[in-house]
């Protein structure tokens, strides 16, 4: 059954890679840059600020980072430690049957940290934002998508990675998220 789920997801990895095309390669580059969303991260920092003021944005902030980190150790546990699947990019099979356009390769790819953070920092600001911005949800979770995305684009990562990435990100932004508001309600700043 697993090898039959790993044949999908490289069937499906090398579909949806191949939809990339030469003049587009730079913009996946961008989008999957890290530092490329700083002016979002800032903007949304001030809307935090705005609507909560300073000792909330500070509090955001910390536990914002303890939950990136958290993603990404996640991820590094599974790609290094339980499961350590090859990215497609170092497949000698996919070699000639795929894009590669990413500046390197890592060595491991179950599951995506860009996918996990992504979606742990698009449902938690998403969730807190909220009650002021209601399309801010929806247009965050598209973010985390694309940026998601941008992983099987550049051809450093299957499928079930960013499946799997996406889905512990949500838990993991959901399950901040809901501390965050125990915690308001029980301690006051």
């Amino acid at each position: 059954m697993m090898e039959e789920i790993i044949r999908y997801d490289t069937e499906f990895f090398l579909l949806l890679n191949n939809l990339g095309s030469e003049p587009w390669d730079e913009l996946w580059r961008i989008i999957t840059n890290k530092l490329t969303f700083i002016p979002l991260y800032m903007f949304l920092i001030y809307l935090v600020y705005k609507n909560y003021g300073l000792k909330e944005t500070l509090v955001v902030l910390i536990i914002g980072g303890l939950m990136i980190a958290t993603t990404d150790q996640l991820a590094n546990l599974f790609k290094y430690i339980l499961f350590k699947r090859p990215r497609p990019c170092r497949e000698q099979e996919l070699e000639l049957l795929m894009r590669f356009v990413a500046d390197g390769c890592g060595r491991y790819g179950y599951f995506s940290a860009h996918a996990a953070s992504s979606m742990a920092a698009a449902v938690f600001l998403g969730l807190l934002l909220k009650p002021f911005y209601k399309a801010l949800p929806f247009l965050l979770l598209l973010w985390a998508s694309v940026v998601a995305y941008s992983r099987i684009y550049l051809g450093v990562h299957y499928p079930l990675d960013i499946i799997t990435g996406m889905f512990f990100g949500a838990w993991i932004g959901l399950a901040v998220y809901k501390l965050n508001v125990w915690a308001q309600g029980r301690f006051t700043l």
